[in-house]
């Protein structure tokens, strides 16, 4: 059945919609940044360092100018000059970057020089020319490394310290009490289409094909560096082949760029996979410390969770992984420190679920090592201390639909089955069986947007906002919340995005891009709508003259009586009688400071896993995943659903296969491909549903909208890990979990 059909004459919003860019990306009609080839083209390759820390003593600039093909090196003495230092964070969201500045090295990947040649192979084999000399110095890539501070924030402004309630007092008066550490590891993006630029000036004019999940914001942050007006720059990024976090902020990419400048031609610089693992940003490694004490009957008494993380050794981005415990159990006293430590390595940064993600498997892992001392099912256990409002704050949640998670969730797979002890379950093969859960969470986030919206005089319309499709299907779900704001099929709307000349949408991050952009988009359709309205209740000759006291709907292009919907007019006739082409409307949308302060606004979700563990060989295998998610509003329940099997692999990942080796002695990434650094691929991946709940939220916005991009990672991780224990007996603690943790 067409869409069309599905939807004729009501409202798109909720509706399975298929991706109206799939068709493209399937035929390969899809166009990514590397794409485009531009008349002159030339081809930039990075050389990175191979140590740690030092500095670049010498490079053979001769032997790669003269290879053939080469037009020419970039290096520190022939880089233009910028009107920002690259260590300035004056632009919000910015972190310090590498751009041939000096000779320093501050990490192993880091770029001491650009090759610019008329083909890739010659740039390659130009730089492997360059043959560097360095002074290295001592090097500390580890959370062991001595030294160590108490940051005042981590994450984005969040306190390095907070203290609810009195937590020694809640642990001294405890019936039971548990102490235990967990290991997160150090963690890569590894998006399938690396960071990427096609750079070209004309004048102070450039032009950019560059994937980005902040169009507007890495705008400013290049009009800064390179000292021209923001309205000189057109980036394109209509595709982005994931972005995770990573693709938020400028990096190498301005390499490319000076590049560009530097020789006159256009310029295509794409990092390769290798030079994913350096300058970029990653998902900081953890060593996180939890105290829980609990009273007879199961409740809580006191929540201590404390991390230690790092960062580099030049710039600051701490992995805020103890704010999990501020918001998902009830407790009288729950407190968060945090240390951190710098290294030798490039700067961490926002990651899939950043914080949330490797400190919920360490909360969850917890939670489930008290109810085994509680002697309560792990389920039971949430359920008794189920946080009503916020256990920090005292907010309301402004809706929490969790315990129907938990209820749903449970009923899906068969959780009453379950026995209390570990090692009960086997299958017909002798194989362990375990079954853990995992509690969901992540906070619903809102960032600025805007967006324009014309309806025209043919009955069709237009949405026009500088949105970002990260593959999660933005096209998509943001054409359906137009086309719902102007009372229009889908198919009578043309939807553009993708590029910087349009409304700003803000960023594709925190999973707040729909609900932002979306509310923006919502906000120019009734602008729009308003105004045709105007014009049809104040025409004599329209059958809606003098409506205005009863008020009008849009639906299905037409304009109707509220009071009797027998009487309305298309909005071609409306806008034809008027003399008007077209009538447009603009909208933004942000955060209500004054919603925020009355309500705690998170989306919820109960992950199920089923393992199994060979129990002479120690191989483990998830089995099944049953999660059930709420999250407002469901625009497109198809994509939501994609998203969350998405987020629940990332958390089957977390739990048993990421994790990058660092060479204690050079500070390098031993594993840095996709054959070592161990992703799930099709035969990792087990049985997964996602059950979508229904969840009315009328403070979070305007659209009643939750993120669901990230969550499904929260749960997901810490019900394989308690899974394990359930199927052995053995609790891991490091992560992630490898067969020789098993035999210990």
């Amino acid at each position: 059945m067409s869409e069309t059909r599905q939807m004729r004459h009501g409202s798109s919003i909720g509706q399975p919609v298929t991706r109206r860019d799939g068709l493209l990306k399937v035929t390969g009609q899809a166009r990514f940044a590397a794409d485009n080839h531009p008349a002159g083209l030339l081809h930039a390759v990075l050389a990175v360092s191979r140590i740690a820390r030092g500095r670049v003593a010498a490079l053979d600039l001769p032997a790669a100018r003269a290879h053939p093909g080469v037009v020419e090196v970039m290096v520190t003495a022939n880089r233009l000059a910028l009107a920002l230092h690259p260590d300035d964070k004056s632009v919000p969201f910015s972190f310090k970057l590498d751009l041939l500045q000096d000779d320093r090295v501050r990490y192993a990947g880091q770029p001491i020089a650009v090759v610019i040649a008329a083909t890739l192979e010659a740039a390659t084999e130009a730089a492997a020319l360059l043959a560097p000399r360095y002074e290295a110095g001592p090097v500390e890539v580890t959370l062991d490394a001595p030294g160590g501070y108490v940051p005042e924030s981590v994450g984005v402004g969040d306190p390095g310290e907070m203290r609810h309630g009195d937590v020694e007092a809640g642990l001294r008066a405890a019936a039971r009490r548990i102490e235990a550490t967990y290991e997160t590891p150090l963690q890569f993006h590894n998006a399938m289409e690396p960071h990427g630029v096609v750079a070209a000036w004309e004048g102070d004019a450039l032009s950019l094909d560059m994937p980005t999940q902040g169009l507007a914001l890495t705008r400013m942050r290049l009009a800064a560096l390179l000292g021209i007006r923001a309205e000189d720059i057109h980036i394109r990024s209509p595709f982005i082949g994931g972005g995770f976090g990573s693709k938020l902020l400028s990096g190498p990419q301005v390499l490319g760029i000076l590049a560009a400048r530097l020789v006159g031609r256009p310029v295509k610089l794409v990092l390769t996979r290798a030079q994913m693992y350096g300058p970029v940003t990653h998902r900081s490694p953890t060593r996180q410390t939890l105290r829980l004490g609990a009273a007879r009957d199961g409740a809580l008494t006191a929540i201590h969770h404390h991390v230690r993380t790092a960062t580099s050794r030049h710039d600051d981005f701490l992995e805020p992984s103890a704010g999990v415990s501020h918001t998902l159990y009830a407790a009288p006293a729950i407190a968060t420190t945090n240390e951190a430590v710098r290294l030798d390595t490039g700067t961490p940064g926002f990651m899939r679920a950043p914080g949330e993600a490797s400190g919920s498997i360490a909360l969850e892992s917890a939670i489930d090592e008290m109810a085994h001392a509680c002697g309560m099912d792990p389920l039971e256990f949430r359920l008794r201390n189920y946080a009503e409002v916020e256990p920090v704050s005292g907010k309301p949640f402004s809706s929490k639909a969790l315990r129907e998670c938990y209820a749903e969730g449970a009923a899906r797979f068969g959780w009453a089955g379950r026995p209390l002890a570990p090692r009960q379950m086997r299958d017909e093969d002798g194989l362990l069986v375990g079954w853990g859960v995992g509690t969901a969470t992540f906070p619903a986030i809102m960032f600025q947007a805007e967006a324009r919206a014309v309806l025209r005089r043919d009955g069709t319309g237009l949405v026009e906002s500088g949105t970002h499709d990260m593959g999660q299907g933005a096209w998509t779900a943001f054409a359906q919340i137009g086309a719902d704001s102007l009372g229009l099929d889908l198919d009578r709307l043309e939807f553009r995005a993708g590029h910087s000349d349009l409304p700003n949408a803000g960023i594709a991050g925190g999973s707040g891009h729909t609900a932002t952009a979306g509310g923006a988009i919502h906000a120019a359709g009734a602008q729009a709508i308003a105004r045709l309205t105007e014009i049809a209740v104040a025409d004599p000759r329209s059958p809606l003259f003098g409506a205005g006291n009863v008020g009008v709907v849009a639906r299905g292009g037409r304009l109707l009586r509220r009071d009797d919907e027998s009487r309305g007019e298309a909005y071609a006739d409306i806008l034809a009688r008027a003399g008007l082409d077209s009538v447009e409307g603009r909208g933004s949308a942000a955060a209500d400071p004054a919603a925020a302060e009355r309500y705690a606004m998170h989306a919820h979700g109960a992950v199920f896993a089923e393992v199994k563990v060979d129990p002479e060989l120690g191989q483990i295998r998830a089995t099944r995943l049953v999660g059930a998610f709420a999250a407002g509003r469901i625009i497109n329940p198809r994509l939501v659903r994609s998203q969350y099997y998405g987020g629940m692999i990332w958390g089957l990942s977390f739990a048993l296969h990421e994790r990058a080796a660092m060479d204690p002695r050079t500070g390098r990434v031993m594993n840095a491909d996709l054959a070592e650094y161990h992703v799930p691929v099709n035969a990792d991946v087990p049985s997964v549903e996602a059950i979508l709940v229904e969840e009315q939220d009328p403070h979070v916005n305007a659209l009643g909208i939750k993120g669901v991009g990230e969550i499904g990672i929260t749960g997901t991780a810490g019900a394989i890990a308690n899974a394990i224990w359930h199927a052995t007996g053995t609790r891991i603690r490091r992560f992630p979990v490898a067969i020789e943790e098993l035999g210990r």
